[in-house]
């Protein structure tokens, strides 16, 4: 119970979040951000449809197309956020303060509150509804980072602003796109780990694995491959490293072998020993 109520709680800031950075900047400054909002700011000379009621449809309707792609349980998750969504919206339509900036601030600003807000939703497993529902569409078919796909969604938003408005009015909206991403990202990996893993291959391996353990207190796993030219079976040290460790490493293996041959990949969610908690001894 607990758990649900925080992620309650969770999903109604970051939907105000959203919301307020709509009401606040996106609209007042006709910035061309992308998501609903920005649509919705891009097709209004078109159209002249008030640009709350339009984006509020656009959340419905992207709502339903996440029901039949995303699953019913994803909607279920995401019906507060699409709920309050527009409550919210309709309510800081009415409370908007005056700001006295210019409208690249103003884009900024409504791409870190309203990225802030999106990534606090999304975290819950949640969305906000809106464009967020084909961004993660996207990004699970494509396999890319969802604050990535949403940067990509919204800059196509803001180019399709310019026959609207102008190049520069797409340069401003730019900064909201760019901002919101970083947004995005910050907060669905914030705490986790980036961190190398590596793969070893030396005759050596034996002094390595030792160096690893005294020097780094870092622990490996021995892999049991074989050549594919040679035939011959042969170990493979696996070793998950911090940043801040990964050069030590490359130093102790050319110290040991200069011929080692290293793969190294980033691992950016690293849970157990030595990562999430410490450890007095250094065991993989």
């Amino acid at each position: 119970m607990a758990k649900k109520i925080n992620e309650i709680v969770r999903i109604l800031l970051g939907t105000f979040l959203l919301a307020l950075s709509v009401e606040e900047f996106i609209l007042p400054f006709s910035i061309l951000s992308g998501g609903v909002a920005g649509i919705a700011v891009a097709l209004e000379p078109f159209f002249h449809l008030d640009e709350t009621i339009f984006a509020n449809v656009l959340t419905l309707a992207f709502l339903i197309l996440g029901r039949f792609t995303l699953g019913r349980k994803f909607i279920l998750d995401s019906v507060l956020s699409s709920i309050s969504y527009p409550v919210f919206t309709t309510i800081l339509a009415h409370f908007v303060v005056p700001l006295d900036i210019s409208p690249a601030i103003a884009s900024l600003y409504a791409g870190l509150l309203g990225g802030i807000g999106v990534g606090i939703v999304m975290s819950t497993g949640a969305s906000t509804g809106g464009v967020d529902i084909p961004t993660m569409i996207l990004a699970k078919v494509f396999h890319q980072k969802i604050g990535t796909m949403a940067m990509i969604l919204d800059g196509c938003t803001v180019l399709l602003g310019v026959i609207a408005y102008d190049l520069s009015a797409a340069l401003i909206g730019l900064l909201s796109v760019f901002a919101s991403s970083f947004a995005i990202n910050r907060v669905l990996y914030a705490g986790q780990n980036s961190s190398k893993s590596v793969q070893i291959i030396s005759d050596q391996w034996q002094t390595i694995n030792a160096r690893i353990r005294s020097e780094l207190e870092r622990g490996a796993t021995i892999l049991q491959a074989q050549g594919g030219y040679s035939g011959k079976e042969r170990p493979v040290l696996l070793c998950v490293v911090s940043q801040r460790q990964y050069s030590r490493l490359l130093q102790i293996v050319h110290e040991v072998d200069k011929r080692a041959f290293i793969i190294t990949t980033d691992a950016s969610d690293m849970h157990g020993e030595g990562f999430t908690f410490p450890s007095p001894s250094a065991r993989m």
